[in-house]
């Protein structure tokens, strides 16, 4: 850990304060996690934690897609709470602090926009995306193209790893179905094979999981070609699904 801390302030200093700045949510942190703070955070890991951390997160989300100001103000300072909050367990074993990681990704940001901080010319996003990935292989270390495409985080929802995974094959190795309409035949085809497997069995509700779940990431590919983030439309179709169940029970 750095040797320059952020200041710590006591619990009376932090009651009087009229208006709280960034050391006080991080000397909040550090009261509620020390001896005779409270007894349920002091018991609390990086993985008892952990759902917090995504729920926060979807939340946000949540604030951002209904545009709600409050909202989003609200859940950005729960989400900072959680950063804070792992980072605070780490200080106490003594690997990392809140200044650590503020270092840490300053100095990650500079290096990643040399557009921006450094003598390096660029013409569009694209150019800036290509950087980026070159930059960021480097700084990780990835010995192989498919470094790459394995560090598109596991734990994203399927569909969104899925679309990522894909988006980033095909930008920067032309890997993966060549336009829209080849995934959608693919599909299409797909899609057909499972029916016509339902019928020669007999049974209607039998049903090939896998090649379900093979049609649905052709269909992510064809999504990539439109720039449609599945993701987010999902969710406002889902959203209309309630609404519409909604009123039928009213009727």
């Amino acid at each position: 850990m750095k040797d320059k801390k952020i200041p710590v302030k006591d619990k009376e200093a932090l009651v009087r304060e009229e208006e709280h700045d960034f050391s006080s949510l991080v000397s909040l942190t550090a009261a509620l996690r020390e001896p005779g703070g409270c007894p349920w955070d002091r018991e609390q890991t990086h993985k008892s934690v952990r759902g917090c951390l995504i729920e926060e997160t979807y939340e946000v989300v949540e604030g951002i897609d209904r545009d709600d100001k409050a909202l989003m103000c609200e859940e950005l300072g729960d989400l900072l709470f959680q950063v804070l909050f792992h980072a605070r367990i780490e200080e106490e074993q003594g690997n990392f602090d809140i200044g650590d990681v503020i270092d840490g990704i300053t100095r990650k940001m500079i290096n990643r926009h040399p557009h921006v901080f450094g003598n390096v010319k660029v013409s569009d996003t694209g150019e800036v995306l290509d950087n980026w990935d070159a930059i960021k292989k480097e700084e990780k270390s990835l010995e192989s193209d498919a470094d790459q495409l394995r560090r598109v985080p596991p734990y994203l929802p399927a569909l969104m790893r899925a679309q990522k995974i894909q988006k980033k094959a095909l930008r920067k190795f032309s890997f993966g179905f060549p336009d829209a309409a080849s995934a959608l035949d693919y599909a299409k085809k797909t899609l057909d094979g499972i029916k016509s497997d339902r019928q020669g069995s007999g049974n209607k509700d039998s049903m090939d999981g896998e090649k379900i779940a093979l049609a649905i990431f052709a269909l992510c590919s064809a999504a990539v070609f439109s720039d449609t983030d599945l993701e987010e439309k999902l969710t406002e179709i889902s959203d209309g699904f309630v609404s519409s169940f909604e009123e039928k029970q009213k009727n």
